[in-house]
């Protein structure tokens, strides 16, 4: 059975509108779930998500970050970090304040899980547990090359600098072709203000994450061609949560949620959450 969210809208950064989207189950929800999406996709692109979690009774929220599916800016260009944590920090306000609840899950799923690190750096006392999903945290680029990003950034955003194979998502078929097709999908090379804004966040990652103490659960498809399992999961265990679980799962591609094995993943990430109840 299909969840209908309610979208909804709130001025973000610079005054740009930020499209959120909310699936509620009935009652009073077990948990919150708050999802940061990927480079060049939307919140919306969650529903099946939203569909194995809501009848498990837990509510599900999600943004499009600014440059992505229905909120403002330019085509897919983050303009920094900063920007996407402002933003991420007005949903999860808005969910605990009309809510009543101290701090909800957090899930990031790559560019989304770089976010989410990022912004737990600064405010995981709003988050009771934190959720990466192939995480772009690991790998970079040399000084000079964030360098030049950094120049290409202020004189074009939206000049592309490199181009993303979507064949790579996923292994099902069904999965890629709707991706090729949806039209909130961006399918044009990845903007220079995107990629220096990543690779900044990245370049700290290697000390700051020690001082992420929420507990974690890291997920990551070993096939993983878009982010790869060996750049990302030596940063992942630099985490200074003593409550840390590792999934990687053999033979999956970059998005584990929408891979044919996805219900193995779901249920864990479920059974992580019964472990992890909110308090």
């Amino acid at each position: 059975m299909q969840t209908k969210p309610t979208e909804r809208h709130f001025a973000g950064v610079g005054g740009r509108t930020i499209a959120t989207y909310h699936w509620l189950p009935d009652g009073t929800a077990r948990d919150h779930l708050v999802i940061a999406h990927g480079y060049a996709e939307h919140a919306m692109r969650y529903q099946e998500f939203a569909d194995f979690f809501v009848p498990l009774g837990y509510a599900v929220h999600a943004l499009d970050h600014h440059g992505h599916g229905k909120s403002d800016g330019l085509p897919a260009v983050i303009e920094s970090f900063a920007a996407t944590d402002a933003d991420l920090d007005t949903l999860i306000n808005q969910v605990r304040d009309e809510n009543g609840v101290d701090a909800v899950k957090l899930i990031g799923h790559s560019m989304g899980g770089s976010i989410a690190t990022h912004y737990a750096l600064t405010y995981q006392e709003k988050l009771s547990g934190l959720i990466l999903s192939g995480p772009a945290i690991g790998g970079g680029v040399p000084p000079i090359t964030r360098a030049l990003l950094r120049l290409f950034k202020r004189i074009n955003p939206a000049m592309g600098v490199t181009k993303l194979d979507s064949a790579a998502v996923s292994r099902d078929g069904s999965v890629v072709e709707d991706y090729r097709a949806d039209p909130l999908v961006f399918r044009g090379k990845v903007p220079a203000a995107t990629a220096s804004s990543m690779m900044d966040a990245i370049a700290r990652y290697k000390r700051a994450v020690a001082s992420i103490t929420v507990p974690t659960l890291y997920m990551h498809g070993a096939a993983d061609a878009l982010v790869k399992l060996k750049h990302a999961q030596p940063i992942a265990r630099r985490f200074g949560s003593s409550d840390m679980t590792e999934k990687v799962y053999d033979g999956l591609y970059h998005e584990i949620f929408n891979e044919p094995e996805r219900a193995r993943v779901l249920t864990d990430l479920a059974n992580w959450l019964e472990a992890h109840r909110a308090i």
